[in-house]
């Protein structure tokens, strides 16, 4: 009989092999998986601002109402990046020579706009109404976080698929009465049990009545 045509130590590769071949194919689902969800891509993302702004000191310390610069967000689908003359309603006259303001002054007195970094970026092929969810009761914080905390607004949520038909499919518990949209800081947990009670049957009556429960399993009722 002829002898081994290979070195003894191919036989251990061999043996080997399928171990590194399955554990190299579950390693690759994994980073797919895990990796490329909405969850590990998105939230955390913090990009520099062209212009320091503190959310934390106007939302927050100020207590300037989200709508006075996003002011398209309770009557249209988008909300709106705010121009420099909104900016320059108040800083004209406070902090009107900070150097830390030179860029708003430039963009506003050349009638040009400031290219902010998008923090929330949802993908073309969804389709998102802010005014049909804040004039409902759902406020800025179940998606934005506590942004009236934040000195860099920071992605809080993924935003993604899962996320919104997670809210979507059981509405009542993101409700808060409309007046209370832009109070960031407004608890359901503060309020006496009764009345607590008293706004989630409110609530659940909104959500049968009012259609405030969409569609989850169209596909249509997201892409467009």
């Amino acid at each position: 009989m002829l002898g081994n045509v290979f070195p003894a130590w191919t036989s251990t590769v061999r043996d080997l092999l399928p171990i590194v071949l399955g554990g190299g194919a579950l390693f690759v689902i994994t980073v797919v998986t895990f990796g490329f969800s909405a969850d590990t891509i998105y939230k955390g993302y913090q990009p520099d601002q062209p212009v320091a702004y503190s959310h934390a000191l106007h939302a927050g310390e100020l207590g300037i109402d989200c709508r006075y610069c996003h002011n398209t967000v309770d009557v249209g689908a988008k909300a709106a990046v705010p121009p420099t003359q909104t900016c320059m309603n108040c800083h004209t006259r406070i902090w009107a020579d900070s150097e830390e303001l030179e860029l708003v002054r430039e963009a506003w007195s050349n009638d040009t706009g400031i290219a902010w970094n998008r923090v929330h970026d949802l993908p073309d092929y969804a389709f998102f109404n802010h005014s049909a969810h804040v004039t409902r009761g759902v406020s800025c914080v179940e998606c934005h976080g506590r942004v009236d905390q934040m000195e860099k607004v920071t992605q809080v949520e993924s935003l993604s698929m899962g996320f919104c038909l997670e809210c979507h499919r059981n509405p009542v518990d993101r409700l808060r009465p409309v007046s209370e949209v832009t109070n960031l800081a407004w608890n359901a947990d503060d309020l006496p049990e009764d009345e607590r009670a008293a706004l989630r049957a409110h609530f659940q009556e909104l959500v049968d009545t009012k259609q405030i429960n969409p569609p989850t399993t169209s596909c249509s009722g997201c892409h467009r």
